[in-house]
């Protein structure tokens, strides 16, 4: 079969959105079938797999509007694709993709069945944004992509509309997901909807080997550089006295770094050599730094920017909790990739996280509440041989039910009856 993959997102374009296609792609093409990615151009190279090929269009930079220049661009080319390999089905990412429901029917008409993956939606992401500044989050004026999605979020949400309407099959990420769009949006009656919740790479998300010495090594080096480096902590148990933390997100108000920094000051009264190490890219590091500096808690806190993915797993394999505490997911791939690290997490009590995350794998704390997640924390620093089982649980979760072994499988049936 000929897949199409109309993705906003691809790397070297890592987020979310992107890493799950490229694994998704690359186990798709394992699987016997040949995949093409329609994506936007970049400056950087583009990973190459077997079986897997990449065509980049040119786009807008502008934010939300690139997605309508992107999409215009995309089903250009894939009406020259088709001429020259037929396409079997396509299969794009929303809301990154904004075609309209003329579009939608002549691709379905014309080249193949859609299939729509629904990854959050415009209206998700705006009400995310209101929830965070209720909680004293940063304003959305201060990111010119939050105030687009803020101001145009509505114009945009016809787009998914017409996804809803005109094609073949649509996929939830999330359950949550799904119940935004029957919520928010007005599905047709005869509406075909799944929900397939995204796996995540459990060969590079992975615990640490003690006993190999590279991985040894590493792991050292991460808790050197935060000072999380006691006897204890160098040797990945869980009775350390210099716990690490980790939160893992684009610096941006819906992903609540803020009240995580709020909760800091009771942390650190409970375990004073605890500290904390936020990733990620965006406008707020200096208003997060100040925040810390202002709590007189900066001395525990670190923020990185984005890194390379191993590094990046690296870090989940190395700490000794990750911490989640965001207003607004889609499905929420951070908690995923740390429990395949053998890393419990704690995050927030509303889903699509308590989808995935429960007591058994983590903690749940009330959203907006720096009490409540400080809370949480320090009863799960508290108990180290509760999170040493929460890891060996966590690690089984994700390989019996989250890995893209299981997404390549479902979308091929998926596939296989739209195209029937």
């Amino acid at each position: 079969m000929h897949i199409a993959m109309v993705s906003g997102e691809y790397p070297p374009r890592w987020d979310g959105v992107g890493s799950v296609v490229y694994h998704l792609a690359g186990h798709l093409a394992q699987r016997g079938h040949d995949v093409t990615i329609i994506t936007r151009t970049h400056k950087q190279p583009t990973p190459q797999q077997e079986g897997v090929k990449v065509i980049h269009v040119p786009w807008r930079k502008i934010p939300m509007a690139f997605t309508r220049s992107y999409g215009k661009h995309a089903l250009a080319a894939l009406r020259r694709l088709n001429t020259v390999k037929p396409v079997d089905v396509v299969h794009t990412l929303l809301p990154l993709v904004s075609w309209n429901e003329k579009e939608i029917l002549w691709v379905e008409e014309h080249i193949a069945p859609v299939v729509s993956a629904l990854n959050g939606s415009w209206i998700g992401e705006r009400e995310g944004m209101k929830l965070a500044a209720k909680h004293q989050e940063a304003a959305p004026w201060k990111n010119p992509n939050d105030l687009a999605i803020l101001l145009t979020a509505k114009h945009y949400a016809k787009y998914e509309q017409a996804a809803l309407d005109a094609s073949s099959l649509c996929v939830a990420i999330s359950d949550s997901t799904r119940h935004e769009f029957e919520r928010w949006y007005t599905p047709p009656e005869d509406w075909w909807c799944e929900t397939i919740l995204y796996g995540v790479d459990h060969l590079v998300f992975r615990p640490v080997n003690h006993d190999h010495e590279e991985d040894q090594l590493a792991h050292e080096a991460i808790r050197t550089t935060y000072g999380a480096d006691d006897e204890a902590g160098l040797s990945g148990l869980a009775n350390t006295s210099t716990p690490l933390l980790l939160a893992v997100g684009r610096l941006v108000a819906r992903k609540g770094h803020r009240t995580l920094l709020r909760a800091m000051p009771s942390i650190l009264e409970a375990h004073p050599k605890a500290r904390l190490v936020i990733v990620g890219r965006g406008h707020m590091r200096g208003a997060l730094m100040r925040q810390a500096k202002r709590l007189w808690v900066d001395h525990a806190v670190t923020i990185q920017p984005e890194m390379p993915l191993e590094e990046l797993a690296q870090h989940f394999r190395s700490a000794d909790l990750v911490v989640d505490p965001s207003y607004y997911e889609g499905q929420g791939l951070t908690a995923l990739e740390s429990l395949a690290s053998g890393t419990p997490v704690v995050t927030v009590d509303q889903a699509p996280l308590t989808e995935m995350i429960d007591e058994s794998v983590g903690g749940l704390f009330r959203c907006g509440d720096a009490d409540d997640l400080s809370r949480a924390v320090v009863a799960s620093l508290d108990d180290p041989e509760g999170r040493t089982a929460q890891a060996k649980r966590g690690r089984a979760r994700v390989l019996d039910l989250y890995t893209y072994e299981h997404n390549a499988a479902a979308y091929d049936a998926m596939y296989a009856v739209v195209t029937q």
